[in-house]
């Protein structure tokens, strides 16, 4: 979705032939896939963060075009929301000390993006979801001033003309519909990449799959939405009602445009890629000069920037990536994490993920046998309910509280980060946080909720616990330590 668009309206055959080169694309992906030594290369990881613009007030502020151009740096990008910003983070080896890495780089740019907030009267917050967000903030003027948004939102109403239905029942009830698809920029996510060669892609795929529900559960940091107490990572439900361009009538056709999937993976990344241009309508339709097949048969990597740009518009929770650069290679997109509270609390997550997902790889067994249906429960449970989640797990007969399956999986997780070359200060390092969220039972939503509870939750109470949240956040102690307003 960063790719530049020219213009926001598309006629009917453009669609067409939009179509007819996703299918060129899919030929030339599956020849590329099979060419020796395509991919191939040291195991890599990388991260988007993105951030929340508010004001003095912790209200939404609608200026991040002018903020990103104060901050002066390619890592900072637009997103879909006039009040976000996502910062690209600088890919490094898994081998070593990756997350401290990421973590530190992190904090230098969200603290750069911050002082460029502040000489147009804002900050930055790093949190799932803004707790001050009203219904009044989803405007047509809260989405970017960029062609490629508009066109993006021209693109999911040609598909559904019918308002976007939204449905969350937590704690309390929400119920709202909206007509375009801005309340995307409610939600803002911490996404991890792990650069992956094809011939285990499928493996680490089904690994993230199983391992992305219990990691949830230990890290939800979106509790409320619109005023309302909801789910533990509220983000997930309102992602994907927000972006849902079903047939209201028939729902169950295809799964969602945002969706956890409904199977594991058998050959490798070409099905996910060849199941997103079968069952999802192009939105953004904008053509590339390069012939795909042309460029295969020529010996060379291709671009295949239209399957790149419609499977940017399809955001499954684990995404496969497509990249030309460094002689073209795979990526398995981790994009269910929220943002925040901390660096070191982010390191952490995507410390315990890829652990997981590395030692998963490494004994398909864990997988072999286990419903997905097992696996997909799982991730809902853990976004409604956090570490009080029942969770089912390979070789238990029976379901268990998340904060004791966590615990279980913790030397899981070290082991599969040591064996990709992780070094063991650096694992423990990491691993740690989570352990102590786990035995202290604090996430960012818990903290949250009893931020509220200690300020009454009476008039000003949101903004006043968004005040000391965003303290906190700055201050870089995972949100385990923190005290209660």
């Amino acid at each position: 979705m960063g790719q530049e668009v020219a213009k926001e309206r598309f006629s009917e055959a453009e669609y067409g032939r939009f179509g007819e080169r996703l299918k060129d694309s899919l030929i030339a992906l599956r020849e590329l896939l099979a060419r020796p030594g395509f991919g191939a290369g040291p195991a890599t990881l990388g991260a988007e963060l993105e951030l929340f613009l508010i004001d003095e007030d912790g209200r939404p502020l609608l200026r991040n075009k002018q903020v990103r151009d104060a901050a002066a740096d390619e890592r900072v990008v637009l997103e879909l929301g006039a009040f976000n910003l996502e910062v690209n983070l600088t890919p490094a080896p898994l081998a070593g000390r990756p997350f401290s890495a990421l973590a530190g780089e992190a904090r230098r740019v969200m603290e750069l993006v911050d002082r460029a907030a502040g000489a147009h009267g804002g900050r930055v917050v790093p949190i799932g979801i803004l707790p001050t967000l009203t219904e009044f903030d989803f405007t047509r003027d809260a989405m970017s001033d960029e062609t490629r948004y508009r066109a993006l939102s021209r693109g999911i109403r040609r598909v559904r003309a019918e308002p976007f239905r939204v449905r969350i029942r937590g704690t309390e009830r929400l119920e709202l519909e909206v007509e375009d698809v801005v309340l995307e920029s409610a939600n803002t996510s911490w996404q991890i990449h792990l650069r992956t060669p094809p011939e285990s892609f499928a493996r680490v795929y089904n690994a993230a799959q199983l391992a992305i529900g219990p990691v949830l559960a230990v890290s939800g940091n979106s509790p409320a939405f619109l005023g309302r107490d909801l789910w533990e990572e509220t983000r997930i439900a309102l992602f994907e009602a927000s972006a849902d361009d079903r047939d209201p009538e028939r729902p169950w056709r295809v799964d969602g445009r945002v969706s956890f999937g409904s199977g594991w993976v058998e050959s490798g990344a070409g099905e996910l890629f060849e199941r997103c241009v079968r069952d999802y309508e192009p939105v953004l339709p904008v053509m590339d000069e390069e012939d795909p097949l042309e460029a295969i048969r020529d010996g060379g990597v291709p671009r295949l920037a239209e399957l790149r740009l419609h499977q940017g518009t399809v955001w499954q929770w684990n995404r496969p990536v497509y990249d030309p650069g460094d002689g073209g290679h795979l990526r398995v997109e981790l994009r269910a994490l929220p943002a925040g509270p901390t660096c070191a609390d982010m390191a952490a997550g995507a410390a315990f993920l890829i652990g997981l997902v590395k030692a998963l790889t490494a004994e398909p067994s864990w997988i072999e046998g286990f419903a997905f249906a097992d696996a997909y429960r799982n991730f809902y449970r853990a976004a409604q309910n956090g570490l009080d989640a029942e969770l089912a797990w390979p070789g238990r007969e029976a379901t268990a509280p998340a904060g004791r399956l966590v615990a279980d999986l913790l030397p899981v997780a070290r082991d599969g980060l040591l064996s990709a070359g992780v070094a063991a200060d650096e694992a423990d390092r990491h691993l740690e946080v989570i352990a102590e969220r786990v035995r202290l039972r604090r996430t960012g939503a818990v903290w949250q909720r009893e931020a509220l509870a200690a300020l009454e939750d009476g008039p000003g109470a949101r903004a006043a616990m968004l005040a000391r949240y965003r303290e906190l956040a700055f201050a870089g102690d995972p949100v385990h330590t923190w005290p209660c307003p």
